[in-house]
């Protein structure tokens, strides 16, 4: 999988709000645009659903811009599982996309929660065990895809923030901390309220060269702020707005619409 390409679909992940957790069928839409200093580099797209317990994500992106003339990257990204109480436990996680003419996949399934099979395409090289540092048992236990490891299942604002999430890409397992920073409100088409800002620590566990300097920078120096807003009386917050500290310059992710549809 083309580098550039992985880290645009996990910058958009961050975006994607998935299901609702109310007793009546709900669906959401949402649209979103990531920005470096100020110039737009992609776009995602996303709807939701949710029925008897069970939800199911859809979603696109692709780069956008000047971003376009560099690395033309465009996919599709889905998610499927359960709510049990206010747990997420993912069933199934896809990912397709193209960078210029070479075409990516990640494919991911559960167990209880529990990963069973990954398979990415291309498959990754060789690794040096000097560098890398492997995947441990119990490393895939209890883990959320990057769609269910991006929604909060709380009772108010006051408790969205305050916890830490197991997240599994396809090929690395990282903790992901958030820490309160702030309450505030938002207008966007299809939303106006209140919202919280959740300072987010990244830590990762394995699946990973050691010495990577954006990785290190992410564990050590970036500043990541998430915003989430709630999913109409769904009792499930969702990312609104975000900026990523990187060692080039922070990227932005913003809704341009964020909305319950019938």
């Amino acid at each position: 999988m083309p580098r550039s390409s992985h880290a645009l679909v996990a910058a958009l992940v961050i975006a994607l709000p998935t299901a609702a957790s109310a007793a009546s069928p709900q669906s959401f839409k949402g649209e979103y645009t990531v920005s470096f200093l100020g110039l737009s580099i992609a776009r995602s797209t996303f709807s939701s659903h949710y029925e008897n317990g069970a939800y199911a994500i859809e979603g696109s992106v692709s780069a956008a811009g000047l971003a376009k003339l560099f690395d033309d990257t465009r996919g599709t990204i889905s998610s499927k599982g359960t709510i049990s109480g206010q747990k997420m436990v993912p069933q199934a996680f896809r990912a397709d996309y193209t960078s210029g003419k070479k075409a990516s996949s990640i494919d991911i399934r559960f167990s209880n929660g529990n990963v069973t099979s990954t398979r990415v395409i291309p498959a990754p090289g060789k690794r040096d065990p000097k560098a890398w540092v492997p995947l441990g048992a119990g490393d895939l236990a209890s883990v959320l895809d990057p769609m269910a490891a991006t929604v909060i299942h709380a009772d108010s604002l006051d408790q969205v923030c305050g916890r830490k999430v197991k997240f599994y890409d396809g090929e690395m397992r990282a903790d992901l901390t958030l820490t309160y920073a702030s309450k505030g409100t938002i207008s966007v088409p299809g939303y106006k309220g209140d919202t919280v800002t959740c300072q987010m620590g990244f830590e990762p566990v394995a699946g990973y060269r050691k010495g990577r300097k954006a990785l290190n920078y992410l564990k050590n120096k970036s500043r990541m702020m998430v915003t989430f807003a709630p999913l109409g009386q769904t009792g499930v917050y969702a990312p609104i707005h975000a900026t990523v500290g990187t060692q080039i310059g922070t990227l932005t992710i913003s809704a341009r619409r964020f909305e319950a549809v019938q």
